[in-house]
């Protein structure tokens, strides 16, 4: 070997990378292994993948004594790739916890429907899982929208998992679709910004987009705007929220949960790192553009959610899913917050926001679809009205839930979802934006009559002649062991969080670059 060859070579940090290639590497022994396995012990395949995302979260902990790097460049080690910093850390910690979940609320679904291929359930999920594991990681835009698409397609397959059902096939293509053709102005844009700067690593365009000749300008400028096209679709911010309720619909109720955590982890974290990591100098774009989309988006979803008619079929899983469109604009808020920042701290301060709110809506979000999931198994149209009497028929999962909706409109005892708004209502007065923050207030009024309104529905009395009967039957009606886990890590999440909610704001703020 030249000594020239020889300089390319470079050791990969093995412990760095270890969160998605455990992902990786089980998703494959899963895939392998649905060859071998008979059709009546496919549940050992449910296990491998809770064992392997297990595995992977526990990866993470070598990764809390300092910041590691892989896959630099030659001539300077401070331009990597792959990062693994407490930012990193943190998102990646949110993305395998929600799979573990998504895994915990799979493995009834797919035992009793068999409609849905197990063997290639798991491998999709797995490999959804390791794509945004390794999203927060990428440091260069070709590795991250390269992340952002292994997140993405095995996501538009478990869409359409359903075999014959049409409403799941339409689901799948819409959302397909309308992502590549979001991914595509992705590509476009970032060509345009290499051509500008001539590098893809997100601190070398940071500090050659400052640099760039003044016919290249209009370029970089139109560039840094259609990269975040991509980004924002998988936001599901205004006006790239379209494909949302007929997704969550149509999909199984697992991968709803999934989508409405992990996917938009992955489009938050994509956004954070291309705005204030790779494209600071252009934050006079950027900026009021997400404020904007904020606007935009928490006002589309909260008055969609408000309309939602309770008899209508599926109109809970509607709910919950126009509820977190406006969830995605209250997310958007610190990011836009950002771009006014004075200094460094109080650009961390504001991503800090982002962070915590998504952590927050992480653990509530998937204990309510949770709950969806209990109630799905009785009464599968998931209809609002379908909650009527259920704290009759089950009083702990009616208490759980009503939590859940508490604490995303921000109500006691719910104080973590009280603690996440007021962070970012806060991230956008001290940006000086304060008709932003009016925006915020109103919509926060809104999203609370529907809030309250669902989980009034829960402590009615049940409808019917014969209430008594129907609360018996529900009751024999036993909660898998995998689904009553998940309602309980979500529900002690929740109650710990609003307990201390300072914690989520320390984690989070340790997490930023």
């Amino acid at each position: 070997m030249t000594a020239a060859a020889a300089s390319l070579v470079q050791n990969v940090d093995w412990v760095a990378i270890a969160p998605p290639t455990i992902a990786a590497v089980v998703a494959l022994v899963v895939l392998v292994a649905d060859l071998f396995v008979r059709e009546g012990n496919k549940t050992l395949l449910a296990w491998i993948s809770l064992a392997g995302l297990v595995a992977a979260g526990l990866s993470l902990l070598p990764l809390l004594d300092g910041d590691r790097a892989t896959f630099c460049l030659v001539g300077d080690a401070d331009v990597c790739s792959y990062t693994a910093d407490r930012f990193t850390v943190v998102i990646q910690f949110l993305v395998i916890a929600g799979a573990l979940l998504t895994a915990l609320l799979s493995v009834s679904p797919l035992k009793d429907n068999k409609a849905l291929p197990e063997g290639e359930f798991w491998f999709l999920l797995l490999a959804s899982a390791a794509g945004a594991a390794l999203l927060p990681a990428s440091r260069d835009l070709a590795t991250l929208i390269v992340a952002l698409e292994v997140a993405s397609l095995p996501a538009f397959a478990l869409v359409g998992l359903k075999r014959g059902d049409r409403r799941s096939s339409e689901a799948a293509l819409k959302f397909f679709l309308s992502s590549v053709a979001a991914t595509a102005v992705s590509l476009m844009g970032i060509s345009f910004v290499y051509a500008a700067t001539g590098t893809l690593h997100l601190t070398e365009v940071a500090a050659r987009l400052g640099e760039v000749d003044g016919q290249l300008h209009i370029l970089a400028q139109t560039g840094v705007a259609l990269t975040l096209v991509g980004f924002a679709f998988k936001t599901a911010a205004v006006p790239f929220h379209f494909w949302v309720p007929d997704t969550y619909i149509g999909a199984p109720l697992p991968v709803a949960a999934y989508l409405s955590v992990v996917g938009k982890a992955v489009g938050f974290t994509g956004l954070i790192l291309v705005t204030v990591v790779a494209f600071p100098a252009y934050a006079d774009v950027w900026g009021p553009v997400l404020a904007v989309l904020a606007a935009l988006t928490m006002t589309v979803g909260n008055v969609a959610a408000l309309r939602q008619v309770g008899t209508r079929a599926y109109s809970a899983i509607r709910l919950l899913a126009w509820s977190s469109v406006g969830q995605a604009g209250y997310l958007l808020v610190p990011i836009a917050s950002a771009a006014y920042a004075d200094s460094p701290a109080e650009t961390d301060k504001a991503i800090g926001a982002t962070v915590a709110y998504a952590l927050m809506y992480a653990a509530v979000n998937l204990g309510a679809f949770a709950v969806a999931a209990l109630v799905a198994r009785t009464r599968p149209l998931n209809r609002i009205s379908d909650y009527r009497g259920l704290y009759a028929n089950r009083p702990l999962a009616a208490l759980v839930l009503g939590f859940f909706l508490l604490c995303l409109a921000g109500l006691p005892p719910g104080i973590i979802g009280l603690f996440a708004k007021v962070t970012v209502f806060a991230a956008a007065v001290d940006a000086g934006l304060g008709w932003l923050a009016v925006v915020m207030a109103i919509n926060v009024v809104i999203a609370l009559y529907y809030y309250l309104r669902w989980t009034a529905v829960l402590f009615r009395a049940p409808e019917g002649a014969a209430p008594e009967g129907a609360a018996k039957a529900e009751r024999k009606h036993a909660v898998p062991l995998p689904l009553a886990a998940a309602l309980v890590l979500t529900t002690v999440i929740g109650v710990a969080l609003s307990g201390a909610p300072q914690l989520v704001l320390r984690f989070s703020a340790a997490a930023l670059f």
